[in-house]
């Protein structure tokens, strides 16, 4: 098991932190033109798939939290990584999001994020820098998690 925990925080080390977040367009039509044009906000960056059982626990908490945050400059954007779209259509179906949804199903996102589970998140403070990331959603640790989000609001 210390094994796994280490080859795990290996991978999560390299995931490049207070770097600019890689820019992509935004295929939404709620959302600005690119990931870029959002600087001044922060934004929790979620990463998803309709066969993930993580996923289906995470998305209550993220309309809690888009809608808890959304008038301090905060958003969600949840980057589903599904090849077929009609599996992203019916998991959302039964797991609505309150939040704006991008679809990369050629996985060049993801592969920007160099993403190593699902779900991957990541919170870009305002200056559009990668601030924080899980792989991952824990219920335990939503409190965390929450004190990421406001620290970073609270920043100037």
């Amino acid at each position: 098991m210390k094994y796994i925990v280490l080859i795990f925080n290996l991978l999560i080390s390299s995931i490049a932190l207070a770097q600019p977040a890689p820019d992509f367009k935004l295929d939404n039509p709620a959302l600005a033109q690119k990931l870029s044009d959002l600087k001044g906000k922060v934004i929790y960056l979620d990463f998803w798939a309709s066969w993930c059982a993580p996923c289906r626990k995470s998305f209550p908490w993220l309309n809690q939290i888009q809608a808890q945050y959304k008038d301090k400059g905060f958003t969600v954007i949840a980057v589903n990584v599904d090849v077929e779209k009609a599996l992203a259509t019916e998991f959302l179906a039964q797991i609505p999001a309150n939040f704006p949804i991008v679809y990369d199903p050629e996985g060049n996102i993801a592969n920007a994020y160099q993403l190593v589970g699902m779900p991957s998140s990541f919170i870009i403070n305002k200056q559009g820098e990668i601030a924080v990331a899980h792989v991952g959603f824990h219920s335990k640790k939503i409190q965390q998690y929450q004190q990421e989000i406001e620290h970073l609001l609270n920043q100037k």
